[in-house]
């Protein structure tokens, strides 16, 4: 394989990645920190490859960067935690991963999203918020997952609890690390309530 297929591969990549962000109103920041294209370079895409009657819009502003979002009660919580099962199961927030995005992350981070958005039946989170909660989860300093003791469904917590959050499911208590269950059919199981 020469060098220049390597490279027009990677900019093939980009370039579908950044129109799966479009179509998802991803705003211009996030899709040039997932992509590395430029600016203008993602204004001409979506000139050139979306058109107006496909009711994309392009979101304008600074992305959500407020964790009470995910943690106030009834669906926004119920979604966080269902998005969140999402972004653990395809990988995009694990221990091994890297913080920073790459290409690669950011088609699981869509495929988590799109995941997401045909489970739930009235989805609460956009895009944007969905790209902020994995974040924060990668990272750790203001959202943390913690699993039920009792039936192992995932949880999102404030980094600093002042008093435990119980399991939207069973009432149990949540706890740092996921459960280990010695029965053969409740290993690798992830539950959302």
């Amino acid at each position: 394989m020469r060098v220049t297929d390597d490279r027009y591969n990677r900019d093939r990549l980009r370039l579908e990645l950044a129109l799966r962000l479009i179509g998802h109103e991803a705003r211009t920041h996030t899709i040039r920190h997932w992509t590395g294209l430029s600016d203008d370079r993602i204004r001409k895409l979506f000139r050139a490859y979306i058109r107006p009657s496909a009711g994309v819009r392009r979101r304008r502003g600074k992305s959500p960067q407020q964790a009470a979002f995910f943690l106030r009660g009834g669906t926004g919580a119920e979604d966080a935690q269902a998005l969140a099962a999402m972004l653990l199961l395809f990988g995009v927030v694990a221990p091994a991963a890297a913080a920073q995005p790459s290409l690669a992350r950011g088609r699981l981070l869509c495929e988590a999203f799109e995941t997401y958005r045909r489970v739930v039946p009235q989805p609460s989170i956009d895009f944007e918020h969905a790209v902020y909660l994995a974040d924060a989860l990668q990272r750790g300093d203001e959202l943390r997952l913690r699993w039920c003791t009792g039936c192992d469904a995932v949880g999102v917590t404030e980094r600093a609890m002042l008093r435990p959050t119980p399991c939207r499911g069973c009432g149990g208590a949540l706890a740092e690390a996921p459960v280990q269950r010695s029965g053969p059919c409740d290993t690798g199981r992830l539950r959302t309530h």
